[in-house]
């Protein structure tokens, strides 16, 4: 697929919904599933809950998108849906990496999570992740505010392939003003911001 060149000002955010279901699902579909399959449903469900299949991942996603149990920013270029931000309560999105390492320094838990980026192969590196993050919080400050957790990547200046940084990076999220709280896995981090309700 050609790259596409954007103006990241022009990009809209939309909530994910019934009446955004379609565009994100064209997105997923055209990025065969996202990450094997998974159309972003590994952070809704435990191991034993989950069907394993391309379709029944999909059926999933569109189920709970329906039920407004599933919450993402959804970057538009025009009526083209280019990538999301996941985010929701920690009951929406159970399911996290390292989560014994995250669990044993637990203190409180947070009021929203963030738990995966994914940008259209065309539109990387032109900080559509940037305007996904922004819309997220955004749609959390229209929603009440409250505590956010991310859990990043930390790369320590190493170069890593964008298919793998579903979570982005430390420095990502320390330039949105997140502050760092402590590390969890080999690589991992939790970090943490106070989004104040929308006025």
């Amino acid at each position: 697929m050609a790259k596409v060149t954007v103006v990241a000002e022009e990009l809209t955010v939309r909530a994910l919904g019934p009446e955004t279901w379609d565009a994100f699902a064209e997105l997923v579909g055209r990025h065969n599933g996202v990450w094997g399959g998974c159309w972003c449903t590994w952070f809704h469900t435990m191991h034993a809950e989950k069907t394993h299949t391309v379709e029944g991942n999909r059926a999933l996603k569109e189920q709970l998108v329906k039920e407004g149990r599933a919450h993402a920013a959804v970057v538009f270029d025009g009526e083209v849906a280019v990538g999301w931000c996941q985010y929701g309560p920690p009951a929406e999105l159970p399911n996290i990496k390292h989560r014994k390492d995250y669990e044993g320094g637990l203190v409180e838990p947070p009021d929203y999570r963030l738990t995966c980026f994914f940008i259209d192969t065309r539109y990387r590196r032109q900080g559509v992740a940037e305007v996904a993050l922004r819309g997220a919080l955004g749609l959390i400050a229209q929603a009440g505010g409250g505590v956010v957790e991310a859990y990043p990547q930390v790369t320590d200046g190493r170069k890593i392939t964008a298919s793998f940084l579903y979570s982005v990076t430390r420095n990502f999220f320390e330039e949105a003003g997140f502050t760092y709280l402590r590390p969890i896995g080999k690589n991992h981090c939790v970090m943490s911001k106070s989004v104040a309700p929308a006025g």
